[in-house]
């Protein structure tokens, strides 16, 4: 275990009540840092210090807003005697997954592969090289059927490691081997037949819809943002109805939903049941971000009322909410919250949101606490936990003003409620999603404050996670920078969003960070056999390096290179970038057909090819009239992952090269960098793009 940072002196000691995670720039990990636990952060000391005591270590990784990890916390790090057990007998690592993705990557797959399900709290025990050879994620404190506790997966751990140490590291070594051929992918045959890969991945999508609750699969129900953005593509690609029918299904009842914030807008982590009424709470950047733009090219495509409230909402949620003093975006909003009507009892889950008929009928009345409390099935039984119910919206009321005042007045009210805790944690991958998704709706939706919050996002971008030598730093916290390196999703998202922007403003600078970030991609992350890595060439070396090609719950770094490759090459006719893209692609191809909900992006990515992608450029000045509408028609009408170059006649890329702006504002519309007629109207590019792809 080589090359990471090291973890410096301890800031304090168990008896001082902190450890060694007070000086920490994660939130994760500050939570953690007055536990009994001698935790260590992630550096060559810790494994150091296991050698020098020759005792394991255990990792544990999670997040600021994981609901589990915060009880396992409380039940077991903060308790003393389990706290004792740990630091005896263990060298104790936390890592937090939001800063250290390519950490919890390695550790996953074998978390997974080894008890055949995932998630947060991630528990893990390595040997000295880094090695795995137990795993699981969360353990409670005392033994429940079927699950052990975690003291005795700790004292039998100890046990393995005394008395039958060969028996581990050969287990540890064995384990490693298997993971590593398993992640050796093999590039699919030449693509011949595209078009097939996409409609393969159509049927198989079909085969596993939920026809009654929409969605995908069972319960846990997240929701299916990448996959939806495939589907809307597939469906401007190959006019598919069935498609189309899909992704307005799942976003009406996801909307509808418990999931769905129905006063403050944004969507939870995921839905418990299958019908999306009880959500996990915590409202997460990335998932907010590729809603959003899910429900705004919906609308482009469906002229839905309704559609655009939710995108409208989810797009004011992520301003109002989530935006820090820096003007970036933070991370999380926690599940959990303090109930108000027992300020001295634990942070519980849901507390903020949820609501009795007798609470509605405090803040608005009788009359209309029981108008609402039909409208939104609150009821005295109680939909979620001890007679509280979650707000779901099983149609549309006829009287719209009564409906904004009543949410109007219930937001108001529950803002006076002890609220959940931010992450304040500006992760680049994520801000890049959030700045590309808010552009866009802004544009589309005529709100320049939007597109104006997405620009003063990617400056702090640019400004404080852009190192001298051109490479991307992953998180800032405040005015603090941290030094994890970006990883292979933070440049494809961050390279896209900047490209957004650029389309949306003309802002020269953004063009040229993401043309410089692009090649950096292409240097540091390819590899030699196809596709990338999710590290740089040059990271710190884990025990294996990552590379996972499943699209979860935010797209994979895979796939957000192809999705940026593939609009660079547009913009720039850069015809090496698009090849990487395809060899990007092909990488993925097997998982594209068979396992289409782990590839929602990389088939997004493929059907943007496949449509050309179209290519649009606007030439005029940025503030004339005639160039807003032109610039609105674009946005509104490009289809199936068209790209967008806005300039004043300086062909900054060579989409606007030889494109001149022709006695009033211009419009381009082009395949291959082949145009059609240019149009100086926005009604006459609207039909342009209508006949696209």
């Amino acid at each position: 275990m080589g090359g990471g940072r090291r973890s410096g002196a301890r800031s304090g000691t168990i008896g001082d009540v902190t450890n060694r995670l007070a000086e920490s720039l994660s939130p994760y990990l500050l939570q953690h840092a007055d536990n009994p636990v001698d935790w260590w952060e992630w550096g060559t000391d810790a494994f150091a210090a296991a050698r020098e005591r020759d005792v394991p270590v255990f990792l544990s990784v999670g997040y600021a807003a994981c609901h589990w990890c915060h009880v396992m916390a409380h039940e077991s790090f903060a308790d003393p005697d389990t706290a004792a057990q740990l630091n005896r007998d263990f060298v104790c690592i936390k890592v937090d997954r939001e800063e250290r993705p390519d950490i919890d990557a390695v550790y996953m797959a074998a978390t997974t592969a080894l008890t055949g399900h995932g998630g947060w709290p991630m528990s893990v025990w390595l040997d000295h090289d880094g090695r795995v050879f137990h795993a699981g994620t969360y353990f409670p404190p005392e033994p429940l059927p079927g699950r052990p506790s975690l003291r005795q997966i700790l004292a039998a751990v100890t046990e393995a490691w005394t008395d039958r140490r060969s028996e581990v590291l050969h287990s540890a070594g064995t384990i490693n081997d298997a993971l590593a051929a398993r992640e050796s992918l093999s590039p699919s045959d030449a693509r011949t037949d595209r078009r097939g890969v996409l409609t393969a991945a159509a049927q198989e999508l079909a085969a596993g819809f939920d026809s009654v609750n929409a969605g995908f699969g069972r319960a846990p129900k997240f929701p299916p943002a990448m996959v939806l953005e495939f589907l809307l593509r597939y469906h401007e690609v190959t006019g598919d109805q069935r498609a189309l029918d899909m992704v307005s299904a799942t976003c009406e009842a996801m909307a509808r939903g418990g999931i769905y914030d129905q006063l403050g807008g944004g969507f939870a982590r995921y839905s418990v049941d299958d019908r999306w009424r009880v959500p996990h709470f915590e409202k997460m950047l990335y998932d907010n971000a590729l809603l959003l733009r899910v429900f705004t090219h919906l609308w482009c495509r469906t002229d839905s009322d309704f559609i655009r409230r939710i995108a409208e909402e989810t797009a004011q949620f992520i301003v109002r909410d989530m935006t820090t003093e820096q003007g970036a975006f933070a991370s999380a909003l926690d599940a959990d919250a303090v109930p108000q009507q027992d300020l001295n009892s634990e942070a519980r889950e849901g507390a903020s949101y949820v609501w009795t008929p007798d609470q509605l009928d405090d803040v608005l009345g009788r009359a209309d606490g029981d108008w609402a409390a039909e409208l939104f099935d609150v009821t005295v039984a109680g939909t979620f936990e001890t007679g509280s119910s979650t707000l779901t919206l099983r149609g549309d009321p006829d009287d719209r003003v009564r409906f904004d005042d009543v949410r109007e007045r219930l937001l108001v009210a529950r803002g006076t409620r002890p609220q959940p805790a931010r992450d304040d944690k500006v992760v680049a991958s994520w801000n890049g999603l959030a700045i590309t998704a808010l552009t866009q709706a802004g544009v589309v939706f005529d709100r320049p404050d939007w597109v104006s919050a997405a620009a003063r996002a990617a400056e702090a971008i640019s400004e404080r996670h852009i190192t001298d030598d051109h490479r991307l730093l992953r998180v800032t916290l405040g005015q603090r920078v941290g030094t994890a390196a970006g990883t292979l999703e933070d440049y494809g998202n961050v390279v896209e969003a900047f490209a957004w922007v650029f389309a949306a403003n003309g802002d020269h600078a953004f063009i040229r960070h993401a043309e410089i970030l692009t090649q950096v991609l292409i240097d540091r992350f390819s590899l030699s056999e196809g596709g990338f890595a999710d590290t740089a060439d040059d990271a710190e070396t884990l025990v294996r390096r990552p590379r996972d090609p499943a699209d979860n719950a935010y797209p994979a770094g895979n796939s957000a290179a192809a999705m940026a490759l593939i609009t660079m090459a547009a913009l720039t006719g850069r015809a090496d970038w698009r090849a990487a893209a395809h060899s990007a692609l092909d990488s993925v191809g097997e998982l594209q057909q068979t396992h289409p909900r782990f590839a929602g992006w990389s088939l997004a990515a493929l059907a943007a090819d496949e449509a050309g992608p179209t290519q649009i450029a606007v030439v005029g000045q940025p503030g004339d009239q005639e160039t807003v509408d032109l610039r609105r028609a674009a946005f509104r009408g490009a289809r199936a992952g068209a790209v967008i170059a806005l300039g004043t006649g300086d062909p900054v890329v060579a989409l606007l090269a030889d494109r001149p702006r022709q006695q009033h504002a211009t419009a381009y519309v082009c395949r291959d960098f082949v145009c059609e007629l240019p149009v100086q109207r926005d009604d006459m590019l609207a039909e342009q793009l209508e006949r696209q792809p």
